[in-house]
Formats: structure tokens, C-alpha cells, sequence
């Protein structure tokens, strides 16, 4: 009896002993809602990505190219710094008299500059011609603005001759120099062969500024041909 009893003893202690489960994993198949949620969800991100860095080609490539201009309202394309030479005389008078002898003259080198500039502002699509069969973009551009000269007197050099140069003479003698230094910055820079490099320097910056943003927007490698308004 005490064998049975001890056998008995032995199999609670198993079952006891033995791991109970608490639930189980039960594989089911996912719902066609579901499915349909994550397809649409999929789309839509690859849209959003699509439209991000995907190529913007609406069709539109003269609206594409009045938009890289939108920003720019006016476009710095050549700068010019050269020196002038000014000279002027004053000669000491009394009344009606005036004393030669007494002539001082004054000369003055100074460095000047000059910027030339686009005004885009008024760019409308009648500027802009596209020809599809030869995926080339004709672009008329308005007449250059050269900016007032800056002379810099800070750096300027001066020679003086004269016996006596009195106070009022010097400063007189300044500022005629000054004047026709401004003026002869206005003449230097409208000279024609100075003007045709701002203008090759404009077509330049005009083509590098469209023809990148152009392929960025997804219509490849455009030609751009530029030009100015007065040129036949």
C-alpha cells in the first residue's frame, strides 16, 4: 500500500510540475480591407515621392522657364573696373582781371566701376519661343542698364602744378575732377567693345540660368539661344 500510495505521490507531482499553456497563436489570413488599405497607402507615397523629385514636365516649358526668372527681378551679368584720368585748371582772378601766371592745374587717376545689368521684371512669354522639333528655346532679352560709375576717390592719385595752389582752388579743382571723371567712366563704358562683352556675358548667364533648371524640371537638355531685342 505504501508502493501505491508513493506512485501515486509521483504522478500529482508531474502533473503539477508540468508547463501550463496560457493561450496559443492562431494564423489567420489577413482581411481583402486591409490589403486595400496598405495598396492605397503605397500609392500615395510613391506619388508624394514622384512629386517631390520627379520630373515637374507639364508641358509648359516657356511657363518653366518664366519661373526660373520669377526670382531674379533684375540680374548683375558684367562688371567693369578700369581707371580714369581727369584734369582741370583754375586760374586766380580779380574783378575782370585774371592772373595766368598764377594757373594752377590739377590732374587725377582714379579707379572706377561699372556694373551692367538685366532688368527681368517685364520678361513676359512673348520673349520666349519654343521650338519642339529641335527642342531649342529662343529667348529676346531687354536692352542692358549700366549703373551709375562708382569712382573711388579713396584710391585716386593726384598731380598738381601751379606756384600757389590756395585752398578754394583745391577744393574747386576736386570737384571738377570728379564730374569729368564720372563722365568719362560714362564714356569708357559705353564704348562698343566693352559693351559686347557684357553682352556675351549676359547670354551666357541667361543660358546657364535656364538650361539647368530646364533639365532639372525633366525636359532634358534643351538648347537655349539668346538674344537682344535690337539684334537683327
Amino acid at each position: 500500500m505504501d508502493d501505491k500510495l508513493e506512485e501515486n505521490e509521483r504522478s500529482r507531482v508531474e502533473v503539477l510540475g508540468a508547463p501550463r499553456a496560457h493561450g496559443e497563436l492562431v494564423s489567420r489570413p489577413a482581411s481583402p480591407a486591409l490589403w486595400v488599405v496598405i495598396t492605397l497607402m503605397a500609392v500615395a507615397l510613391a506619388w508624394l515621392a514622384w512629386e517631390r523629385w520627379g520630373p515637374q514636365d507639364d508641358g509648359d516649358i516657356v511657363g518653366s522657364a518664366m519661373l526660373a526668372f520669377e526670382e531674379q527681378n533684375a540680374l548683375t551679368v558684367f562688371s567693369s573696373r578700369f581707371e580714369v584720368v581727369a584734369q582741370s585748371t583754375s586760374t586766380p582772378s580779380v574783378g575782370p582781371l585774371e592772373f595766368e601766371a598764377l594757373q594752377t592745374r590739377q590732374a587725377m587717376i582714379v579707379p572706377a566701376t561699372v556694373e551692367y545689368r538685366l532688368d527681368l521684371s517685364d520678361m513676359e512669354r512673348g520673349n520666349f519661343t519654343w521650338d519642339e522639333a529641335s527642342e531649342t528655346l529662343d529667348v529676346t532679352l531687354p536692352p542692358l542698364t549700366v549703373s551709375t560709375p562708382n569712382i573711388n576717390e579713396a584710391e585716386a592719385r593726384y598731380f598738381t602744378d601751379g606756384v600757389y595752389v590756395s585752398r578754394d582752388a583745391s577744393v574747386s579743382l576736386s570737384r571738377s575732377n570728379s564730374r569729368i571723371a564720372e563722365e568719362r567712366a560714362r564714356e569708357f563704358a559705353a564704348n562698343p567693345e566693352v559693351t559686347k562683352m557684357a553682352r556675351d556675358a549676359a547670354r551666357a548667364a541667361i543660358r546657364q540660368n535656364l538650361a539647368i533648371p530646364l533639365q532639372v524640371a525633366g525636359y532634358g537638355d534643351v538648347q537655349v539661344r539668346v538674344r537682344f531685342a535690337d539684334q537683327g
